[in-house]
């Protein structure tokens, strides 16, 4: 039963014809949905959303021109109602957590069956968040694994005396610190490092611009 008044209209996007007929075929035969009509890029994305008012928009990712993000952000910028379900075969967080940025209402694989389809555009239609089990256990991990702070003014200090060749107990004396106090800043350092070691918290350091090279005759 669908409780709909009215169908769900549909604007299905995506670069495949032959993906964007076979979503067709599959809601045409459910009264509950009524496909408004398809697009073959963002851009022609955005436009049918303004013209057609569709309720929920199957979004692809990966197109050419304007890509399924950039179209997801853009709509959520005119805020026309339309909800975006990401309809896609990438399940990776340089995918994943752009395009829920972005706005996207739901998050699913093109390899999702056709009942958990039917049920997700239900619950975006309501503007319920709808992910695919793959995607929702990475946004969990990433919530379990949040970013490490930066580091301290003193945990730098630390860092180019290290990067300068200092030994702990040498590094305590110019900071007027205890030796183990310089071992917890150095612990510190390499967990919000990601790093093991001296030379591996120092390398990084470099790496993300902690540390600059000094130049030959540079006091330290």
């Amino acid at each position: 039963m669908s409780g709909h008044a009215t169908p769900i209209g549909l604007l299905i996007v995506d670069d495949h014809p032959v993906v964007r007929d076979g979503l067709s075929s599959m809601f045409a035969h459910d009264p509950e949905f009524e496909v408004l009509g398809e697009a073959a890029d963002g851009a022609e994305a955005v436009r049918l959303a303004e013209t057609l008012r569709p309720d929920v928009i199957l979004m692809d990712l990966r197109m050419p021109g304007m890509d399924g993000v950039s179209a997801t952000r853009m709509l959520a910028e005119r805020a026309n109602g339309a909800r975006v379900l990401v309809l896609t075969t990438y399940d990776t967080d340089t995918h994943v957590l752009p395009a829920i940025e972005a706005g996207a209402t739901g998050y699913l694989l093109k390899d999702a069956p056709r009942d958990e389809l039917l049920r997700a555009v239900r619950a975006a239609a309501r503007g319920e968040a709808v992910l695919a089990p793959s995607v929702a256990a990475l946004l969990m991990n990433r919530v379990r694994r949040p970013a490490p702070g930066p580091l301290s003014p003193r945990e730098v200090e630390v860092l180019h005396l290290v990067a300068s060749g200092a030994t702990n107990r040498e590094a305590a004396a110019r900071l007027f610190l205890t030796e183990a106090t310089v071992k917890s800043h150095l612990l510190s350092i390499y967990a919000k490092l990601g790093v093991n070691d001296r030379a591996a918290a120092v390398t990084e350091a470099f790496n993300r611009g902690l540390l600059v090279p000094r130049t030959p005759g540079h006091p330290s």
